[in-house]
């Protein structure tokens, strides 16, 4: 395989991992941002972000790597660009792809350029409407690519190194072929199609993801109403080959950085469309109330939360990340400052953003200090440090022995049988 000069426009998550995962494929990789400070920050060899393994391969090829504010310095030599910015949702719920075409009108003065890959979440026909715009500004020898991502946080760097399928939407057989080439190394089914196709994939894979959780919660709130165990029940569906068990597990609701924004792009392309999609909707609804279900737990045991003092452990919105992004913590925080419950937190690495609701929350070092004189607990985020607490000493210290536990990650005999008030997602 002939080593690459590639530029990654974008150093925020998927950038990152792409670029240095692509360096590690023995490419030679410039990272352009356009935050000064992200930039800093790289180039002093810290990471912003939490990745298991991704700072060590970043260091590992420094080399390979670059990062860089400069636009000529990105493009100088570059074969293959890659667009790895943010695509929030708009004030109209579609996808905001804003920097999307500030990144490919900024490639017009790219020589030696053959191929823009696209690895941002984009709506299906984005593709054509980048093609356009390659041939408006000069460019259309250059190859089109849609090369959508299906890394999950916390396990990033293996997501892509080692994938369950590397999906090339291609516009013509050269530029696709550039691009499965860049994956030499990686063993793994290259999936060639159209790239409509390509960019339906992503949207589908996280839809399907997505109902699989809600599925899952909706089945246990009937086995709340009926006595009966959603982890013995799934347990034994997750048996079933067709089926498998994979993401069929209750909890607290689904977020992160792709699901919500995914799922409600899929929703909203469908309705300008003219179709509206019953199942993805209500897959929708059911993680919305999910979420403000741990409340409803909560003053059942407690009766009126005004002037209840209530512990959140776990904010990131799922382990192994520091990411914040639609996580069902902010959620319950927002609900339980509304019902006039005083909120503390606990989490290894979460860093919520300035502003209401977190503002207005106390955060302790140790699940220990949180839970110290709280009326309830609320387990938010399944960290493996919660299992690990002296839940007989947390009960002597707690003003109010109750747990609401959102992820099943405790054993209901053991708490009940040390005193505690426990109730949890499914299990009677």
């Amino acid at each position: 395989m002939a080593e690459r000069r590639i530029a990654v426009f974008g150093a925020g998550y998927i950038g990152l991992v792409t670029g240095a995962c692509l360096a590690e494929l023995g490419h030679r990789v410039t990272l352009r941002d356009i935050s000064p400070e992200r930039v800093r920050i790289l180039r002093a060899g810290d990471v912003p972000i939490h990745e298991p393994g991704l700072g060590d391969m970043i260091a590992r090829n420094k080399e390979r790597l670059s990062f860089t504010l400069d636009l000529t310095e990105a493009l100088t030599g570059t074969e293959v660009a890659y667009v790895c910015v943010d695509t929030p949702p708009s004030a109209s719920g579609d996808a905001d792809l804003t920097r999307v075409w500030e990144v490919i009108r900024s490639l017009a003065t790219a020589d030696d350029l053959r191929a823009v890959v696209m690895k941002s979440t984009v709506p299906v026909g984005t593709g054509a409407r980048a093609r356009a715009l390659l041939n408006e500004i000069g460019l259309s020898h250059v190859g089109y690519v849609s090369n959508p991502e299906f890394t999950a946080e916390g396990r990033a760097v293996t997501d892509f190194m080692a994938p369950d399928r590397i999906v090339i939407g291609q516009d013509d057989e050269a530029a696709g072929a550039l691009v499965a080439d860049l994956h030499t190394g990686i063993s793994a089914p290259v999936a060639t199609m159209d790239v409509k196709s390509a960019e339906m994939v992503k949207l589908a894979s996280n839809a399907l993801l997505a109902t699989k959780i809600s599925f899952a919660n909706e089945i246990a709130t009937l086995c709340e109403n009926t006595g009966a165990d959603v982890t013995e029940v799934l347990g034994a569906v997750g048996m079933d080959h067709r089926l498998g068990a994979h993401f069929l597990r209750p909890g607290i609701g689904w977020g992160g950085s792709c699901f919500p924004k995914d799922s409600e792009a899929l929703r909203q392309m469908a309705s300008n469309t003219g179709f509206h999609p019953q199942l993805l909707t209500a897959v929708i609804n059911v993680n919305n109330i999910q979420k403000r279900r741990a409340v409803q737990h909560l003053k059942d045991e407690l009766g009126d939360l005004a002037g209840k003092s209530v512990a959140l452990l776990g904010m990131a919105f799922k382990p192994g990340t520091d990411d914040m992004r639609e996580a069902p913590s902010t959620v319950l925080a927002g609900r339980l400052l509304a019902e006039g419950a005083h909120v503390r937190s606990w989490d290894p690495l979460a860093r919520p953003a300035a502003g209401q609701p977190w503002d207005s929350v106390t955060r302790f070092p140790t699940p220990a200090q949180a839970l110290t004189g709280a009326d309830a607990a609320v387990i938010v985020t399944e960290w493996p440090e919660l299992a690990e607490v002296d839940w007989a000493q947390a009960h002597d210290v707690m003003r109010t022995p109750v747990i609401f536990d959102g992820r099943n990650l405790l054993d209901p005999a053991r708490l009940r049988n040390i005193g505690f008030r426990y109730t949890s997602v499914g299990r009677p």
